[in-house]
């Protein structure tokens, strides 16, 4: 059938992932970096997606196309949000850390500040108890690498958890509204990297703050290529 759908100029998408976090039905997904509708039949034409987008990528056109298929949409959105089973690295349990650095014959090592597991997004359970009065740390995957000082300061004393826009393809805002939603969640610092792909990121935890309908002191804090903070006005 002819029917009204999206379609993305891939020379101007920069891959920031904002459209794959707006659209509701799963039709858009970051693939080798660019946004991209994967399936005709998940698209319901209505463009949730173009106001997000910041370069003009997606716009209508009128082609044949498989119907909008909502129950197709429905098994789609509950595979991508469903916990991983069978799997023992999957399971939420706390981790007790010694208190002094272990020393080796290479000299001291600094102990990690990681007290929960796991740590991607996709992974964690929504009401895992580590979460109860947690301070939330949603970080991009490289930001530890990229700030030496990452764990003493901000990870410490925080549950962490982190993901990657570009290469998990999904939008985290719904998961992060259940966890801020339906735990007591004391505080939200984001860290992601310069790079626009990041900006999925703190979309996503930004707006499932708003959509939880708390009221929590958060930041947002960006962390440069070279493992510099920037400034905020910048």
């Amino acid at each position: 059938m002819k029917r009204k759908i999206i379609h993305i100029d891939q020379q101007r998408c920069n891959g920031c992932g904002l459209c794959a976090n707006a659209c509701q039905e799963g039709a858009i997904a970051m693939v080798d970096g660019k946004a991209r509708l994967i399936r005709d039949d998940y698209c319901d034409g209505l463009g949730n997606c173009l106001p997000h987008c910041p370069t003009g990528a997606i716009t209508f056109v009128e082609r044949e196309a498989a119907p909008f298929d909502e129950e197709a949409v429905k098994a789609h959105m509950a595979a991508q949000s469903a916990p991983a089973h069978g799997c023992p690295g999957s399971a939420a349990r706390s981790l007790n850390r010694p208190a002094a650095p272990t020393v080796l014959s290479e000299g001291p090592v600094l102990a990690s500040q990681l007290r929960q597991w796991p740590v991607q997004i996709k992974l964690a359970p929504v009401n895992a108890p580590w979460l109860n009065g947690a301070h939330l740390l949603v970080a991009a995957d490289c930001t530890a690498y990229a700030y030496g000082n990452f764990h003493q300061q901000f990870l410490k004393g925080r549950v962490c958890l982190i993901g990657c826009p570009k290469l998990d393809g999904v939008d985290y805002t719904e998961k992060l509204t259940q966890i801020i939603r339906e735990n007591e969640v004391k505080s939200l610092t984001v860290v992601r990297m310069e790079v626009p792909c990041c900006g999925g990121l703190e979309h996503a935890a930004v707006t499932a703050l708003k959509n939880s309908g708390k009221f929590l002191p958060w930041q947002v804090v960006t962390i440069s290529i070279d493992g510099q903070i920037l400034d905020p006005a910048r």
